[in-house]
């Protein structure tokens, strides 16, 4: 019997909220992993190393996580395509939470040696897996049960996850922070991992009230959509071209929120001098503002164009670069929060776009795996390695003006992709008989 208008309204409102809260709450484990590796994790974990190296070392752990994302996505994009959407996201969220709690249980360097690096690694690399495997599936299970007029509104939500968990990150952190450091180092830091475990069961309440994606489920009855056996065979064959600039496209999208939770809190604290606590109060007002500008980015697409104000505010952030680095540098803790939100202003209106965006570019046989392939394969070659790379750049001495150089040519790559993948997307969908037509919810280039 098909839905009744009021129950596929309530069905795709409660997809929304499942795929909000659920993100947000792994991308709450995300960012504390990120903010523990700039604060704690080169002193307890790589003690016998320099102040500098101790830090290389620690963001080369963050970046596991993002070399094992690909693995995330290849799996349960795999499983997505052909079994279907809920489960996955199930499955993933109880994965990223157990990998989390245990990271707040693990003996440090001093305790158990060496053998404390390479569990934090393991660790690291579930959670990659997990957030791999997660984040496409969210996105479809938000867009693919909503009306297509309101696809990219409904993209938006998903990425307001990323915001909300930096909000929770940053206010646990904040609160532990406030510990004499001897006891911040020996059990602070911990708690906001072992918190985790609450967040999990309550993310799990909410996501197995839903049922399976809609446009999955129609797709499934019509015989000529039906899954391949490999999906990824199927999207390296038909779609690899969408596949890399799915990947180009999502480049600023994934690493900006590592230039600041990560490398830039990194600098602050130690190069710059900056207190620890002054920062994560910054990174704390900068997660709001994102938080609340989304949305209006979201609508104010919905009169522009998708494409045409992702492309205006990634240049937007190219014009801003300079002046971002130039105000951190001053050590001013104003001026740091006034550089970090022009940065933060540009960024997120792109970012708030990219979900709903990429989600679409993908013919929905196989869009799971190319969704899920093209975000967590730039996680892994760009976004993973951005704190690491800069520090390098950092290190090497020319001051913060090589970071910048990286930063714009970061944003450049973003704006040349999006305008490509767009026109990518157009040509497909104007094809004779196209099957995705209907699926179409975003603008194109106007």
């Amino acid at each position: 019997m098909p839905h009744t208008a009021p129950t596929a309204g309530r069905n795709a409102r409660r997809a929304t909220a499942a795929s909000f809260v659920g993100t947000a709450v792994e991308w709450y484990d995300f960012y504390i992993y990120g903010t523990a590796t700039a604060l704690v994790f080169g002193k307890l974990f790589f003690p016998s190393a320099s102040p500098a190296a101790g830090t290389l070392a620690a963001f080369a752990t963050f970046w596991v996580g993002f070399l094992a994302r690909p693995i995330g996505g290849l799996i349960f994009g795999h499983i997505g395509d052909r079994v279907g959407r809920k489960n996955v996201l199930v499955t993933t969220l109880v994965l990223m939470g157990s990998a989390t709690t245990l990271i707040g249980l693990l003996p440090t360097h001093a305790t158990i040696g060496v053998a404390a690096p390479v569990l934090l690694v393991l660790l690291r690399a579930v959670q990659g897996i997990a957030v791999g495997g997660e984040w496409g599936g969210a996105v479809l299970m938000a867009t693919e049960n909503t009306d297509r007029k309101r696809r990219g509104f409904a993209g938006m939500w998903v990425q307001q996850g990323s915001p909300a968990g930096s909000i929770l990150a940053t206010l646990v952190f904040i609160a532990v922070g406030h510990l004499p450091d001897d006891a911040f180092l020996t059990w602070g830091w911990r708690v906001p991992f072992l918190l985790s475990a609450v967040l999990v069961a309550i993310g799990l309440v909410i996501r197995l009230k839903v049922t399976e994606s809609t446009e999955f489920e129609a797709a499934k009855e019509r015989q000529e959509e039906a899954a391949p056996k490999i999906p990824v065979v199927e999207l390296l064959r038909t779609s690899w071209p969408l596949v890399l600039l799915g990947v180009g496209a999502s480049a600023m999208g994934i690493s900006s929120a590592y230039f600041t939770n990560t490398f830039v809190l990194s600098w602050a604290t130690s190069d710059l001098g900056v207190h620890r606590q002054t920062m994560l109060d910054i990174l704390l007002v900068l997660a709001v503002l994102q938080f609340l500008w989304q949305p209006l980015a979201a609508l104010l697409a919905q009169r522009m164009g998708t494409v045409r104000l992702m492309a205006g505010a990634l240049i937007a952030n190219i014009a801003v670069a300079v002046p971002m680095f130039l105000l951190i540098a001053t050590r001013n803790s104003t001026l740091i929060a006034v550089g970090l939100a022009l940065g933060v202003l540009t960024g997120c209106s792109y970012y708030a776009l990219l979900a709903g965006f990429l989600s679409q570019a993908f013919p929905v046989r196989v869009r799971y795996t190319g969704v899920s392939l093209a975000y967590q394969l730039c996680s892994t070659v760009i976004g993973g390695s951005t704190p690491f790379v800069a520090q390098w750049l950092l290190t090497r001495g020319g001051g913060h003006w090589p970071v910048v150089g990286y930063y714009i040519t970061l944003l450049l790559l973003t704006t040349v992709c999006v305008l490509a993948l767009a026109r990518h997307r157009s040509s497909r969908l104007d094809a004779p008989g196209s099957a995705d037509r209907e699926a179409e919810a975003l603008p194109t280039v106007a």
